[in-house]
């Protein structure tokens, strides 16, 4: 949903000379709502939410789960201040983008274990369970020709490299590493290569990288991507409920654990249904413009026979940007941010029990990031640590209702 630093001067080596071919762009999870498509009405409208007794259910994560985004693969001496920060909030996940480019990135089987050691290190020192994104391939991994256009998130040429990676960093950390995560958001463009996303074609990168990390750590958590909640139909996106149906229907189902979502609130309290965001243009008149639009991706889990499995929220916030367009139209106050993200945990610990496991918030925010960046905005504390609301409100949040 949040954009990357890989077009910013921390990039690693050997993609510098392709900041000369890119230029800085804010990602939006969805600018100011415009014309969009809008999904067909589907039988899974009517699909209880839980069917199955808790008996039934494969449980991995407690029911909440609270985790929070970190952000400091750069800054890793700012690591053990935002270990104890989470401690403070009395969260016991943390989630960490591991770009496969920075660990294998000058060449196939040439690994940099510096970065990712640290982090896995410093999260076991805590006593805090690791989630772990992998994507953001590295040039050799991609590159045919000389003069091609390497994207930002793309895809390799060939599947079984992505596979080999997944199962080397489950093999390093096993025992340690919680869960990963495989990819992010591959139903946007900008996140599939710009190429049109596919679900079919996700199911089978998934597919080599679940393989490989059961191969290698049984016990690991494998989440699917966070889908990103759209009602944009063309070449640039698909709807995250077509796109979830199309990843059942190429078999998806057999290589997660754990389905992955991303739940943004937008302008709408956490309370607000789906049908509320639709028929409300202040909130951005769509169902995905809701926070409990999970609600409508776990019918579609249920519809699908996969109603054992919990549900990952991957990233949820909510952001108070005045500054950048893309996102000045569901900017809310301080106060707000806070309380609604309070409210989400709330709300799912009622509700969505037993099938909702981890809840992301973004962000504890990386060291770096400015007024300019939009990912400060969405945080939940300020780059020098500063605690602003939401932080506040998190950790007064009674846990004791997760089980």
């Amino acid at each position: 949903m949040i954009n990357l630093m890989w077009y910013g001067v921390r990039a690693s080596v050997p993609f510098l000379f392709v900041l000369l071919l890119a230029a800085c762009q804010t990602i939006a999870p969805d600018s100011a709502p415009t014309a969009v498509s809008t999904p067909p009405a589907l039988a899974w409208l009517d699909a209880p939410l839980n069917p199955l007794p808790p008996e039934e259910m494969t449980l991995l994560f407690d029911s909440p789960a609270y985790g929070v985004h970190l952000s400091q693969w750069w800054d890793l001496e700012a690591l053990d201040r935002d270990m104890r920060l989470t401690q403070e909030m009395g969260f016991g996940w943390v989630k960490q983008k591991f770009a496969w480019r920075d660990i294998e990135g000058h060449a196939k089987g040439e690994y940099d274990w510096f970065r990712p050691d640290w982090i896995v290190d410093t999260a076991v020192s805590h006593n805090l369970n690791l989630v772990i994104r992998i994507d953001r391939q590295p040039l050799w991994a991609v590159r045919t020709l000389p003069d091609e256009e390497i994207k930002n998130n793309q895809p390799p040429v060939d599947l079984a490299d992505f596979g080999d990676f997944c199962g080397v960093l489950a093999d390093r950390y096993k025992g340690r590493v919680a869960a990963y995560q495989v990819w992010n958001e591959p139903n946007l463009n900008r996140e599939w290569g710009e190429q049109p996303p596919n679900p079919a074609e996700y199911t089978a990168l998934l597919q080599v990288c679940y393989e490989a990390i059961k191969a290698a750590d049984p016990a690991a958590i494998v989440i699917s991507a966070g889908l990103a909640p759209t009602g944009t139909h063309d070449n640039t996106a698909v709807p995250d409920d077509l796109y979830l149906q199309g990843m059942y229907d190429a078999g998806a189902g057999n290589y997660f654990d754990v389905l992955g979502l991303n739940a943004p609130g937008y302008k709408a309290p956490p309370e607000a249904s789906p049908t509320e965001g639709a028929d409300n243009p202040d909130y951005g008149g769509g169902r995905w413009f809701v926070f409990r639009h999970v609600e409508d991706m776990r019918r579609i889990m249920v519809m699908n026979g996969d109603a054992a499995k919990q549900i990952a929220i991957l990233e949820m916030g909510w952001t108070t940007d005045q500054i950048n367009e893309s996102y000045k139209w569901h900017a809310v106050t301080e106060q707000e941010q806070a309380t609604y993200l309070a409210g989400a945990y709330t709300y799912a610990a009622a509700n969505w029990r037993p099938w909702i496991g981890l809840m992301t918030t973004i962000y504890l925010a990386d060291t770096a990031w400015t007024e300019a960046d939009e990912q400060y905005w969405w945080s939940i504390v300020l780059p020098d640590g500063t605690r602003r609301p939401a932080f506040e409100a998190l950790r007064a949040l009674d846990k004791t209702s997760g089980e």
